[in-house]
């Protein structure tokens, strides 16, 4: 039988329902029971549960926690001194953000994943990048919002990094021709947060076109859905509106959060959203029983990445549906599904929604 140890030496996408349910129980058992004895707080829920971690539990059964906790207390498994990193999630003005504290163990846990998740996609080879933001959003490396942690995290994946956008949040051709013109004939790949990909970058384009051919490029995106919704602008309508000012048509949505770095769930050729083999999903009814294929219900996310905070089992505010499991069409094993955003009276919060109060 495969351990949890072993996920890093395979495909993202190749284990099968009955192996992955073992694993994900012996680790997140595992998990459990290191943030029960390091995180007082989720002590106490557990205990409230009468959850007994010493049994065999199916993922299913393990509690999870709200992912609005991560606003109101700190959530912790490890001594202060253990953190090198602290990262918030994006919210509007006078919102509590969430503070998510990384130690070296999951921190390189998260990097790991992300590059296994998006190498299959990629390949093994780091591209060129060119990230459709503006680069002060790097400001303190300590203490991250979710989109400076986002763009830092998706830098692994490339080299010679370059910023798309001015500090006005303008396109910066002068700095997007030079990188195109060295980088001609290679792959390329683009990185960018939903929203402002549509409004400073593809919008900016249409209206004051200059030739820029990305039909080499990949573009990799997420968040911000919010806004596009509102315009009645479809997943179909922003990859189509894209390849037509520039070219491209490699375009792959994720769906994630800060609360979970690294388990991000990616766009496969089929145009739904893909568990990989450090990640899972459950939709939750009302009365927080699953529910069945083609049914909506509230996410719950799972990941067995976190060690240093108790995130490895959350229950989101989106709204989801699951599709299937190891049978989509794009051949990836594992459940797949979509998002069908946020429930209602939920707070507004997206590392793209918000980038103007950054």
């Amino acid at each position: 039988m495969l351990r949890y140890e072993d996920l890093w030496d395979i495909n993202p996408f190749s284990l099968k329902k009955e192996e992955k349910k073992l694993i994900f129980s012996e680790r997140l058992s595992a998990l459990s029971k290191i943030h029960y004895n390091g995180c007082l707080p989720y002590k106490k829920i557990i205990d409230g549960f009468q959850f007994q971690l010493d049994l065999e539990n199916s993922p299913e059964e393990f509690p999870f926690l709200p992912v609005r906790l991560f606003k109101q207390y700190e959530l912790r498994s490890v001594d202060l001194d253990s953190v090198i990193k602290t990262m918030t999630s994006s919210g509007t003005t006078g919102q509590k953000v969430s503070k998510i504290f990384l130690d070296k163990v999951t921190a390189s846990a998260q990097v790991k994943a992300l590059t296994k998740i998006m190498s299959h996609f990629l390949g093994p080879q780091r591209l060129p990048m060119l990230i459709i933001d503006k680069s002060s959003i790097l400001k303190d490396r300590r203490y991250f919002s979710a989109r400076g942690a986002g763009i830092l995290g998706f830098s692994i994946l490339g080299r010679d990094i370059t910023y798309a956008l001015n500090e006005k949040m303008e396109l910066d051709y002068n700095s997007i021709h030079p990188f195109l013109e060295k980088h001609k004939g290679e792959k390329i790949l683009l990185f960018g947060f939903t929203s402002i990909i549509w409004e400073h970058f593809y919008l900016a384009l249409k209206k004051n076109p200059q030739l820029i051919s990305l039909e080499q490029a990949t573009l990799i995106h997420g968040g911000g859905w919010k806004k596009l919704i509102a315009q009645s602008v479809s997943n179909d309508t922003f990859k189509a509106s894209l390849a037509g000012v520039c070219g491209i048509k490699k375009i792959y949505n994720y769906y994630g959060m800060v609360e979970q770095t690294g388990s991000i769930f990616t766009e496969g050729d089929c145009g739904h959203l893909h568990c990989s083999v450090f990640s899972d999903v459950i939709m939750r009814r009302p009365d927080f029983s699953p529910c069945c294929n083609g049914e909506k219900g509230l996410v719950e996310l799972i990941s067995l990445l976190p060690t240093s905070y108790p995130g490895h089992v959350l229950l989101s505010e989106d709204l989801g549906e699951l599709l299937g499991e190891d049978n989509c069409s794009c051949g990836l094993l594992g459940k797949y599904f979509k998002i069908h955003g946020r429930v209602e009276n939920a707070e507004i919060r997206g590392c793209s929604d918000t980038y103007q109060s950054i």
